[in-house]
């Protein structure tokens, strides 16, 4: 089992290839960005546990790379140790200042540094409650992310998004197809923010079946959709090839017979703060369930018309 994903940011080839076999030899998953703009794309796509990042690339500085890292909503929570040349006192303080975990001089001390990378995912891990399977943050950080939105005067949407019939097709496939359906679903939001949403917008996972988005996208709507489309043509390849022709599962019922069940879809509802003031978290989690649960229809297929509340 991996220790965690580390991303170096390293434009020497001799340094980022030592960092890379060395770390991985000792049980992490490590990937190599040679420039600031590849390193802020890979995060996008898959959060590292932590990024070392070298002040001195060819496209931009580090500390402009640390700098958006730290203020974009996803990966602000990121633990970035500074790899350098430099030893003056101002460019640590700059690093730090900048929010930055850590400050290491070349030549470094690989055992040393060894210590440091593993002190810093085990402190972020300790201050950030993310879900084992999905890597998203769960209902602690939902909620804090919540409470301040609400101190602020933005406007943002709440989606509620649950996968239908998750729990039938578990108990058909199995637990590790349940989580390979969780692994796709969070990969399914993340590219969907990226592409639609905004830098500031929060995807969440607070158990099982259930996910959120926060977006201050002005076309919610249209999250939804591309949201529900992109599932649609991924969910399919879980299945096997006969229970994608007909269109269904068979899942055993208390009477020892069997019971159809449609393959996996979306249930979303969504409130805004367009249409509405809230006045505490629950207010907005029950009306946005509320929402999805009544577009589910009695079956628990998600084909019927999903209302929005704005």
């Amino acid at each position: 089992m991996s220790k965690g994903r580390i991303l170096v940011v390293e434009d020497d080839f001799d340094i980022s290839n030592m960092l890379r076999i060395y770390f991985s030899g000792q049980g992490y998953e490590v990937q190599v960005a040679p420039r600031g703009g590849d390193a802020l794309s890979m995060t996008r796509k898959q959060l590292p546990d932590l990024i070392m990042l070298d002040i001195m690339l060819p496209d931009m500085n580090g500390y402009d790379v640390c700098r958006e890292l730290r203020t974009t909503t996803r990966t602000k929570h990121v633990p970035i140790i500074f790899l350098t040349q430099r030893d003056e006192r101002s460019d640590k303080i700059i690093g730090l200042e900048l929010g930055a975990d850590d400050y290491v001089t070349k030549p470094f001390d690989i055992e040393e540094l060894k210590l440091r990378v593993q002190n810093a995912i085990t402190a972020a891990k300790r201050q950030v409650n993310l879900d084992p399977k999905s890597q998203l943050p769960t209902g602690t950080l939902i909620e804090d992310h919540l409470r301040n939105l609400m101190r602020e005067n933005q406007q943002w949407a709440y989606l509620d998004v649950k996968i239908n019939t998750f729990d039938q097709f578990r108990e058909v496939y199995g637990f590790v197809a349940g989580d390979e359906v969780v692994r796709f679903m969070a990969m399914a939001l993340r590219e969907v923010v990226d592409d639609i949403g905004t830098p500031d917008d929060f995807i969440g996972h607070p158990g099982n079946d259930n996910f959120i988005i926060i977006t201050h996208a002005e076309d919610t709507k249209k999250v939804q959709n591309r949201l529900q489309d992109r599932f649609g043509e991924g969910i399919k390849q879980h299945y096997s090839f006969i229970d994608r022709e007909r269109g269904y599962i068979l899942v055993p019922d208390s009477n020892g017979a069997e019971k159809q069940v449609n393959l996996m879809s979306l249930a979303i509802g969504i409130v805004s703060t367009r249409t509405h003031q809230f006045s505490d978290i629950r207010e907005i989690t029950e009306l946005a369930a509320d929402n999805r649960r009544r577009g589910e229809g009695e079956s628990g297929d998600a084909s019927t018309p999903i209302p929005t509340s704005w």
